[in-house]
């Protein structure tokens, strides 16, 4: 088998949008297998707009960007689910369905990316919700959760189908500070076991405890750290 060693995201002189507005011009970056990577900046700098353009959920008009061999300009909306067998999406927001247990919630995924063996699917829910460290609530409401567990069920419900990367939009901002950091440190133990993580965040004290590459949005443009020297700042 070969394995190739491009990168998982490719970004090549692409302008975001917001509907009809620029709000990343002219950007290029990279991201490695199994990188990790902060990604920060102020409410309306573009993160969340970035994260949904590299899961095509928001067109790419202008420029390149690749995510793990998914040619983003040019994808057609047939081709977008197979993208997404290939991403992890984790959301601040969890988006649980709140009417199905957690089993349900993560069948629902498996059906809408392709699987169909009953028995490899309650083999995979049994794995993700393990790797979790939930391994007994699978029959749970999801309100029955506190919000760190919900948040580690969306992490499952990310990692069913082995995804080259996560991309995380503020996974811990709903979250008290003590379970941010179990929660955070899950992405870690994710990360260190060679899936890539990109993820937008506010907390500068995330950044200070566990230092890594950064992006920065600012001012319509997108700074990183391995070749640009910038301040943190207010993430706000």
């Amino acid at each position: 088998m070969l394995f190739s060693s491009e990168p998982v995201v490719k970004v090549s002189n692409a302008c975001i949008f917001q509907e009809q507005n620029t709000i990343l011009n002219d950007i290029d970056f990279d991201i490695e297998k199994g990188e990790f990577v902060y990604l920060i900046g102020r409410t309306g700098s573009g993160k969340s707009s970035l994260l949904k353009t590299l899961y095509a959920d928001l067109p790419l008009r202008l420029g390149d960007i690749s995510v793990s061999d998914f040619n983003i300009r040019t994808i057609k909306r047939s081709q977008v689910p197979y993208l997404r067998r290939k991403l992890g999406i984790v959301f601040q927001d969890f988006q649980l369905f709140q009417d199905r247990s957690v089993s349900e919630n993560l069948f629902f995924v498996m059906k809408a990316t392709g699987w169909k063996d009953k028995s490899a699917m309650k083999k995979r829910l049994a794995e993700v919700l393990m790797r979790v460290g939930l391994g007994a609530i699978a029959g749970k409401m999801p309100y029955q959760l506190s919000g760190g567990e919900q948040q580690r069920i969306v992490i499952a419900r990310a990692l069913i189908n082995e995804p080259v990367i996560l991309l995380a939009d503020e996974p811990t901002g709903n979250l008290d500070p003590e379970v941010a950091e179990g929660v955070f440190k899950l992405f870690l133990e994710i990360n260190h076991q060679g899936t890539a993580v990109l993820m937008a965040t506010h907390n500068h004290q995330l950044l200070k405890n566990y230092p890594a590459r950064v992006l920065k949005c600012e001012k319509g443009m997108l700074l990183d750290s391995k070749k640009d020297t910038f301040e943190y700042g207010s993430m706000y």
